[in-house]
């Protein structure tokens, strides 16, 4: 298994690992409230093709915890200056959930950097009444406790099948999750709830895969379709069945998607 190293970004101390015997670079980041380990199962299959850096955002599994307010810009700097120490000139970028914001925000102000765009389980061009769903689970999380809010979300993440057939990995995640800094949580959940980029994706001009699941409640088939119709020429999966956490519950059909995507030559492409 790959070690883990420290990077110190400013005041910050960046945890991040990079893995696999492929020469394209490739850069994966997680979603709020989650670590680097919730891409393992995809980078397992991808490595043999690809260079993968993963990492702990800020306030997230053994990377700074870093107080106060985050902005989206913070992470975006981070993960570029995660880039350089690998020494990534031009990468691959696939973002998931809050991860998948931090990915678009990315390819709108530093396009020259990527190659291609991969946004699982993204949320863009929320509507009024997905907005307050959003900010009422904000306010529940920062009056409650992380484990809290973990029991109140598990349903929404995977399906109860998935749950009962894997005990040991759901204590896996309600461990992780127990871990949180609710401060540090609370911070980054802002960012995904206050943030939304559906006004600014037809400025995207990088091959773009969008996949989320069918029964994905809060980046959900109308947003994923909302996308679709924004980025020039990008590609729409939906996938049946399946809720939030697709990189948990289906890593092998994420993995096959992205590699797919990824190593196809795009007549469309805007390189």
């Amino acid at each position: 298994m790959a070690q883990s190293a420290q990077h110190t970004v400013g005041d910050i101390t960046l945890n991040y690992r990079i893995e696999g015997s492929g020469s394209i670079p490739l850069v994966c980041i997680h979603g709020v409230g989650s670590r680097l380990e919730a891409w393992e199962n995809v980078v397992s299959q991808l490595k043999d093709d690809f260079v993968i850096l993963t990492f702990d955002l800020r306030g997230h599994g053994r990377s700074s915890r870093v107080r106060g307010r985050y902005e989206i810009d913070d992470f975006v700097n981070e993960t570029l200056a995660l880039a350089d120490k690998a020494g990534f000139a031009q990468f691959h970028l696939a973002g998931f959930s809050l991860g998948g914001m931090v990915a678009q925000r990315l390819a709108l102000t530093h396009q020259d950097r990527l190659r291609k765009l991969v946004l699982l389980s993204t949320v863009a061009g929320r509507t009024p009444e997905e907005r307050e769903r959003v900010l009422e689970r904000l306010d529940a999380l920062r009056n409650g406790k992380p484990a809290q809010h973990h029991d109140a979300s598990l349903s929404r993440w995977l399906t109860e099948a998935f749950q009962q057939a894997n005990p040991e990995l759901i204590e896996r995640l309600r461990k992780f999750d127990s871990e949180n800094d609710q401060d540090c949580y609370a911070a980054a959940y802002r960012v995904l709830a206050e943030t939304d980029f559906g006004g600014f994706l037809d400025q995207i001009r990088k091959p773009t895969l969008i996949v989320t699941g069918q029964d994905d409640q809060g980046s959900n088939p109308r947003m994923a379709e909302y996308m679709h119709a924004r980025i020039p020429g990008s590609r729409l999966e939906i996938l049946p069945g399946l809720r939030h956490s697709i990189l948990i519950e289906a890593p092998a059909l994420v993995a096959s998607l992205m590699r797919d995507f990824l190593q196809t030559k795009d007549a469309n492409s805007h390189d």
